[in-house]
């Protein structure tokens, strides 16, 4: 699949998809679609392992117009019925977004208004608040980004991080390892060790969040509690992703579990509504376990999504919804190919042939 993947993207998925092939053989269901925001008009991106999540406001409504076109896109209260008993039209689409960036309210709200599309956000506990924040793992990479070339070593709250920067590629390889250390401190631990790193470099905060219109806080800075509601009075729906944004699996039970219910209990209480729907942050199999998945029904949410799998005919558990995870990469051909279901398939029949030659290599031995 390694191999082939370039020739697919380039060659056989355009080709498939003007040819219609997808939507003619696309099976029944629901295919859920994640962005994680739109790049603010003005932004230049810094490094795709920053930005590459992020996609042009003219490609988010080239995209909506395809599934628009091919396929039903339906609301997240069409979603909330279907998951009470209701149903839902062949090649059913729903569109989501996680994290609750601040340019999902100043960017991508007015395509999704001109399309006529709503969308299920996902925003943290951070977003019920008044003041603004940053997510935490994108302050760690523009601190290091921003950092001094030479040797670097951060200690605090039990943790250390040392390494040479220098080239970019150093600099992303830290950030990689730094993220995966940092993951297992709690919020307060990683709040502790933040400070230390930005005393340590002499940087006091990246980037500048006064100003909500400037660009660099469209694009880093996370929504506030007067921004959410105005995006749920535009008619928009909001889901909870957390308190502040870990990866459940590694906590102990009553901490992840604490991250659930009370993001829900925060948002509900800032919008004045019931939030029925919760996604897993970064939502791979690695941090979601068994345990992690039946945490949101007993929290009170209706559906839990997680951000890996997805497309038309593919298995839908209530508290484990996959979704197609779209990067500013994905071309529209792409696209359809997870939608329609045709990629979930060819891994399928890839995974098979590859079990069938490693049983052929075995018996011959």
């Amino acid at each position: 699949m390694r191999i082939i993947s370039p020739f697919l993207k380039r060659v056989v998925y355009p080709a498939l998809s003007a040819a219609g092939v997808f939507r003619r053989a696309s099976a029944p269901g629901l295919a859920i679609v994640t962005y994680h925001g739109v790049i603010p008009s003005g932004y230049q991106p810094i490094d795709v392992s920053l930005d590459g999540n992020l996609l042009s406001a003219e490609s988010l409504r080239c995209q909506l117009r395809r599934l628009k076109t091919h396929y039903n896109v339906v609301s997240p209260e069409d979603v909330l019925g279907w998951r009470r008993g209701g149903k839902l039209p062949e090649r059913a689409v729903l569109i989501t977004c996680d994290d609750g960036l601040l340019n999902c309210l100043t960017d991508m709200l007015p395509v999704l208004q001109e399309e006529k599309v709503g969308c299920l956000f996902f925003v943290t506990g951070a977003s019920a608040r008044e003041s603004r924040t940053i997510l935490w793992y994108e302050e760690l990479f523009l601190l290091l980004l921003h950092a001094p070339d030479g040797p670097l070593e951060v200690s605090d709250a039990g943790t250390v991080i040392r390494g040479v920067l220098a080239s970019g590629e150093q600099r992303r390889k830290l950030w990689r390892d730094s993220v995966k250390r940092l993951l297992l401190l709690d919020a307060v631990g990683r709040g502790s060790f933040l400070e230390a790193f930005r005393d340590h470099v002499g940087i006091v905060m990246l980037p500048d969040l006064g100003d909500h219109s400037s660009v660099s806080c469209r694009r880093y800075g996370m929504m506030t509690r007067p921004e959410v509601r105005q995006l749920a009075a535009a008619g928009m729906s909001i889901g909870a992703h957390t308190m502040s944004h870990l990866v459940l699996s590694q906590m102990p039970a009553d901490a992840a579990y604490a991250e659930i219910i009370q993001s829900r209990t925060r948002l509900e209480a800032a919008l004045e509504r019931p939030v029925w729907a919760f996604a897993y942050p970064f939502g791979d199999p690695q941090s979601v376990t068994a345990d992690v998945m039946r945490m949101p029904r007993k929290a009170g949410f209706e559906a839990a999504f997680l951000n890996h799998g997805g497309g038309l005919g593919s298995g839908l558990p209530g508290f484990a919804l996959p979704r197609i995870h779209v990067s500013s990469e994905m071309s529209l051909a792409e696209l359809e190919a997870h939608v329609s279901g045709f990629y979930a398939r060819l891994k399928r029949h890839a995974r098979r042939d590859v079990l069938s030659v490693e049983m052929m290599q075995d018996a011959a031995q």
